[in-house]
């Protein structure tokens, strides 16, 4: 049972959008491309979890504080007598092991972080916050490689390491244990959602103004810029993709929300950011799916619920 899905973070999201309506510097977009690449990872897991079949609760996305310290959990799966936790990597290549160093093999040999500290350094960090719980359930750590062509020379044999071509058989292992939760493992799963920041401190989005930004309602598939529309739909002139024209607001004024989470909605504002849009059609989009606050020039609208 997954108790916490996995979902975009806004980190990921407000750079997809940025990266659509400004120029990101080459480290910007390098680093908005690791996080795409990251949560394709991520999804790749989910797609593998979805095989087991034993009792188990499985927690996504967790941030926790221990002692002044943030760490991140991509994915816990608490089973009867034991926590799996799992770091997952979207590795591409070839790497290799030198005296605990890791090194990646393309051209010019690179050095790069050892995730296993990393992974041992969450580890920890989470059995004290499971200590504190009052939970001595053992934590099993998984460094779990999920790209095929990911591959790893001089590797130990006993490194918490799980590769591609042995997912499935892990998968397999786990179906195989005995596992019935009860009461304590959904208390423990609650308490642990009860800890979890929402706001990560390791957002490292550029900073952005609403000036700088190209406006403009997108396509929803190839993302172009729609230079045209008619009275109920909008028409993408790069791949003909077609869409009702209140759809398209809606996401063009949660796209605003996202990167503007503290601008009043108000009809001017939206007007503009999306630029090819009729006033009277924004204010209805806007009078009909938001609440309206105030009146005449000062009205403004914020979210039903």
């Amino acid at each position: 049972m997954i108790k916490k899905p996995r979902i975009e973070s806004v980190e990921l999201r407000r750079f997809r959008s940025l990266d659509t309506r400004t120029n990101l510097s080459v480290k910007e977009k390098s680093y908005y491309l690791n996080l795409e690449k990251g949560f394709q990872g991520e999804k790749i897991f989910d797609k593998w979890i979805e095989s087991l079949k034993i009792d188990c609760l499985i927690l996504n996305d967790l941030l926790f504080e221990q002692n002044n310290t943030f760490f991140q959990v991509d994915s816990l799966i608490i089973l009867q007598d034991i926590i799996h936790f799992f770091e997952i990597k979207y590795f591409e290549g070839d790497y290799i092991i030198k005296n605990d160093e890791w090194h990646f093999l393309s051209g010019k040999e690179k050095e790069i972080k050892n995730p296993l500290l990393q992974l041992k350094r969450s580890a920890s960090l989470l059995r004290r916050v499971l200590q504190d719980l009052g939970c001595h359930l053992p934590v099993e750590e998984h460094l779990i490689f999920v790209k095929p062509d990911f591959y790893l020379y001089q590797a130990p044999i006993n490194l918490p390491i799980i590769f591609p071509s042995q997912i499935e058989r892990f998968i397999d292992s786990m179906n195989k244990k005995s596992s019935n939760l009860t009461s304590y493992h959904s208390k423990l799963a609650n308490q642990l959602l009860s800890l979890h920041v929402d706001e990560s401190p390791f957002i490292r989005v550029p900073k952005y103004s609403f000036d700088q930004l190209k406006k403009g309602i997108t396509c929803d598939k190839c993302k172009g810029f729609i230079d045209h529309y008619e009275k109920y739909f909008i028409v993408c002139p790069k791949c003909g993709h077609k869409e009702n024209i209140t759809s398209a607001v809606l996401r063009s004024i949660e796209e605003y929300c996202l990167l503007f989470p503290n601008k009043k909605l108000t009809t001017n504002s939206i007007q503009e950011w999306c630029k090819i849009t009729s006033h009277k059609t924004i204010q209805r989009v806007l009078s009909t799916h938001f609440k309206q606050l105030g009146h005449g020039k000062s009205t403004y609208y914020i979210p039903n619920n």
